[in-house]
Parts: C-alpha cells; structure tokens; sequence
C-alpha cells in the first residue's frame, strides 16, 4: 500500500517465496515484521504509533490479503523491527486481529532487545495477555531473568547475520544450540535466507546461501545450509525441546527434541570460538576439546535401539569440510551410547530415517554483470512489479503502463513512492536505485528520463556509485541531474550538495529527454538529448562503483531506453 487506497498484493518477491516455502513444507510457519511503514500512517510524522488505529488496519490488511490473494496463512506479526513500540498499538492490534477473525495469528514483541518489553509485561497484564512471544534480535545465546519471569515463549526472533564461510556456518550451528542450552530460546530464525544482492552492498553474503547473479544464474549451495539441515531436516514447528543440560564437559552443546509421539532428535555441536564467531554480538573466549561424550536415555526413550547418525565436519586447515554425511547407525544398549567427539563437528543423532542430501542442478558458472546491458522495460504482464538486477536502495521503481504516452514510452520504469516512509534507518532523501557491477571504472550511462512532478522535480542517472543499504545517504559518485526548472547540475553525492558544475539545461517537466553520461579516467561529460551538455568535469573519487538513476526527492518520475557501456 503505497498510498491509503493503494491495496495491492502482488508487489515484491516475498508472495512467491512464501507459496515456494509452503509447497516444500505445509508445515512452515510465516511471519510478518514491519522494518518500515509508508508514509501516509504517520500523516507526515516519521512515526507509526501516532495514529493507532491506521497501523493495526494496514497491517491487518496486509495478513487478510495474504489469505485471499495467495491462500497463505500468516501465524506470527511483529511491531517494529529493532525500534520502540507502543504498548498502546500492541493491544490495539490484538483487538484488531480478533475484530477480523484472525485469532489464530500470534503477536511477537518487540523485535529488538529482552528489555524494556519484558520488565513492561511485567507491570501490564494487560499486555502480558496479548503478546504470545517475546522476541530478541542477536542476544548472544543469553535471556535475562524478567524475560524468562513472564512465563512467555523466548525466540531469537532475527540472529546469525554473517558472512557465509565455514566460519559463518560455525557461528550458526552454535547459536542454534546455544540459544536454548543458554538462553532457553525455542526459535532462532536467520537474517537472511538467500543473498540475492549485489555483493558490496552493506552485509554481503550474510546469508544461509548465496545467489547474487541473476544475470549468469549462478548460485551456491553454502555450508550454513546444511547445518541448518542437521536441525530442520529431523525437527519441524510443534516438536518441543527436552529439559536437559546440554552443555558438553569438553566444551560445546547439545539439544534434545521430541514430537512427543516417540521420536527424538539430538543436534551436538564442538565450535571453537574462532571458528564460531558471529557478527554480533562479541564472543567471549571458551575453549572445546576433544571428547568421548556418553548419553543416557531415559523414560520411554530407554527402549530406543538405533540411531541414525548425519554428520559435518568444519575442516579449517585444508578448507576440505565434510558437510552432511550419513554415518551409519549407532547402537544403544540400554539406553546407553558414546560418541568420539572431535572439534568444530556437527552430529544429529536420530529416531527418523527420513533424512537425505539432496542434489542440486550444477549451477552456470559465475559471470560478472554484463559490460553492455539495455532494458527497454517493454513487459506486459511481468512476473514481478520490479525491473530484474535493479537494487532499490531508496525509493520503489516498478514496471509501469504509460496509458497516456501513444508513442514509444508506454511500458516504463516508475518511481512510485511520493511520501517519505516511517524508516527503520535514515535512508536518503532522494531515491536511488543501483545496478551493474561495482568495479566498473569508466562507463556511458544513457537512459530517457520523465519528470512529472512541476517546478522542483528532478532526476538522474549517476555512474560510479559507491555505496547504498544503510549507508545510502553517504552515497558518492557522478551524479547528472536535471530539473523542472530547467537547469542540471552535476554533483559528487547523491545528497547534491558537493556541486562539480551546473548551468542551464532547457529541460521542462511532462516531457521526455535523453540523459547520457559518460565517465573516463578522471573527466566526466553530459549529453541532453543527443547533445553535449556539459565537457571535461574533473573527477577524483570514487574509482569505481555503480550506475544508477533515482530523483530528487519522493516523487513520481519516469525512466525508459536504460543502456551502459562499462569497463
């Protein structure tokens, strides 16, 4: 909902995820959290919980569309990711969600830290009845006392976050341990499931796998996924973990779950500590060891007889990891066994026989982004609202219908978004979307550019662009605007404010121009519909980065005809 009565449930990739996800297990849970809201919930205040009632419909909304557009049930919904919250707008959601029979949906709280919100359900019991989990971002496998006094359900609601190499994957299989052996944490859940940006964007690869190049179609299977298999493959939601100290005598951990209708699952981990750290938070020192560990099973599990037994090896010196292996079975004897535990290894030991290694198409070998790439954006009917290798950084460009243009500018890019969002960090005040390959040097960068919005719009189109994500407003390069006024300017961030030139370019609004850049060395020039503009601006840095095109400010803006030739 890009504007108040813009109810439109089929932008973005996240509907075909989720349809994918459920196909290869009904069993999967779906959860919804807001990082950001549009502007017009906060009626020009950069904060969502003044107005109660307009957040809990919007995202009521979003949770009902989810149902009647693509048959998904949504089970959990957060509040804010990793900013305050509103007691007031909690309970008034719950309200809500009830209100449109959707009882069935569980409220997380607050995305962020344990505190303030545990030691405020504590007070509000009122509160206390509404939020069903309290959920943490990267606690360091620990909880506090309030949190665990509440009585409530205790997740590692976002965590890992961190480059996927084997030490990434050593990171993920302890905190999936430790989480509940320390923390008594039953859900820990990664940001983010695939890597599917450019790799210089802030958080690079930090993700269970990696497929960045939709261009060539190359993809990697990381080691984070089988690890994550050695829980997800033997577990499912619903199955409940087993009161046991889990913490091995020569350092490392275990978990114990069951489905409570006899089978059990054991998940042992023996991370060393540099090759375990996550990104956040700071891993204090530990040491493991080998070890023979003995386990003795109890109650109705003492007549278990085999185990079927996966395992990975982490091999840091000759980078030859073992990933995923089936060993075969282990003997109990009278609900006893041991097990030779060496260091950096994961081991789940099983009453399932259900478990397989799945094989995988080789991938296209990796390629970098195309040196000479076009996009007319003439697609009818496109699979995804989003033209494919552009990355939104601020702002939202989607596939467009020019109903009004009976010439060569009816399928279109368009800026859509015309009020600054309720942000979760402090993006930029222009929007910016980026592509191609961030090492480019020189480039041509031609694109036809539409300002709609009269007087103060703008546009641009902008080579060498070194950063985006978080740190977007920060953005440098060789930025070629032009303006309703008509006048252009040419500057070295995307802020506009470290001016390299500007003059008057005759450009007016409701009409198309022709834009071209062209960067080579240390000089920059512009054309304007074919002819030059401005000559021989002296450049420094940056040396490399992204093409781009983006707009002055949150306005309706469009592009079409994008070409670049790039070195």
């Amino acid at each position: 909902m890009h504007y108040e009565n813009d109810e439109n449930y089929f932008r973005g990739y996240e509907w075909w995820l989720m349809k994918e996800a459920k196909k290869r297990n009904p069993k999967i849970k779906l959860i919804g959290l807001p990082w950001a809201f549009p502007g017009w919930i906060g009626k020009g205040e950069n904060w969502p919980y003044d107005y109660p009632d307009i957040t809990a419909y919007y995202i009521v909304s979003w949770i009902l569309g989810a149902k009647q557009y693509h048959d998904l049930d949504i089970d959990y919904i957060g509040i804010w990711n990793e900013r305050a919250f509103s007691s007031k707008y909690i309970k008034l959601l719950r309200y809500t969600l009830d209100k449109h029979g959707l009882e069935q949906v569980r409220i997380i709280a607050s995305d962020r830290l344990w505190e303030p919100i545990s030691f405020v359900m504590m007070i509000d019991s009122e509160l206390h009845g509404v939020v069903d989990v309290i959920g943490a971002h990267y606690p360091g496998t620990k909880t506090v006392q309030n949190a665990i006094l509440t009585g409530k359900k205790l997740w590692s609601s976002e965590d890992y976050s961190t480059f996927n190499n084997d030490v990434g994957a050593g990171c993920w299989a302890r905190i999936l341990n430790q989480n509940y052996v320390n923390g008594n944490m039953t859900a820990t859940i990664a940001w983010n499931l695939v890597a599917s940006y450019y790799e210089e964007l802030p958080f690079g690869r930090c993700a269970l796998m990696t497929a960045q190049e939709p261009w060539s179609g190359h993809y990697k299977v990381e080691s984070p996924i089988w690890i994550t298999a050695h829980t997800t493959q033997f577990t499912q939601p619903g199955w409940s973990y087993l009161q046991v100290d889990g913490h091995l005598e020569g350092g490392g951990s275990f978990v114990a779950l069951t489905d409570g209708l006899g089978n059990l699952t054991i998940i042992i981990e023996t991370m060393s500590h540099n090759h375990s750290k996550c990104i956040r938070p700071p891993l204090p020192n530990f040491s493991v060891v080998p070890q023979r560990a003995t386990f003795y099973l109890r109650g109705s599990f003492y007549m278990v007889q085999t185990l079927q037994v996966w395992h990975s090896r982490l091999d840091f010196e000759s980078g030859n990891s073992s990933l995923f292996q089936q060993l075969h079975p282990l003997r109990v004897w009278r609900g006893r066994f041991s097990l030779d535990l060496d260091v950096d290894e994961v081991y789940t030991l099983t009453t399932l026989k259900t478990g397989w290694k799945c094989g995988y198409p080789e991938p296209p070998p990796p390629q970098p982004f195309p040196s000479i790439y076009s996009d007319d954006f003439n697609i009818r009917n496109p699979p995804f609202s989003e033209a494919p290798n552009f990355a939104d950084q601020t702002g939202v460009f989607e596939y467009f219908v020019n109903a009004s243009d009976p010439g060569d500018h009816v399928f279109t890019l368009r800026q859509v978004v015309v009020q600054r969002p309720i942000t979760w960090v402090s993006d930029a005040d222009q929007t910016i979307s980026v592509i191609g390959n961030f090492k480019w040097v020189n480039m041509t960068v031609t694109c036809d550019i539409y300002i709609e919005k009269p007087r103060d719009g703008g546009v641009f189109i902008a080579g060498r662009v070194d950063n985006g994500g978080i740190y977007v407003r920060d953005s440098k390069g060789v930025f070629f605007w032009v303006f309703a006024d008509g006048t252009y300017r040419v500057t070295s961030d995307l802020a506009g404010k470290e001016i390299l030139m500007k003059g008057l370019a005759g450009v007016r609004d409701n009409a198309w121009h022709t834009l071209t850049l062209k960067i080579q060395g240390n000089s920059a020039s512009g054309l304007l519909n074919g002819y030059p503009l401005w000559e021989n601006v002296t450049i420094s840095k940056p040396g490399n980065g992204w093409a781009a095109l983006g707009t002055r400010s949150f306005e309706f803006a469009q592009f079409d005809n994008f070409h670049i030739e790039a070195c």
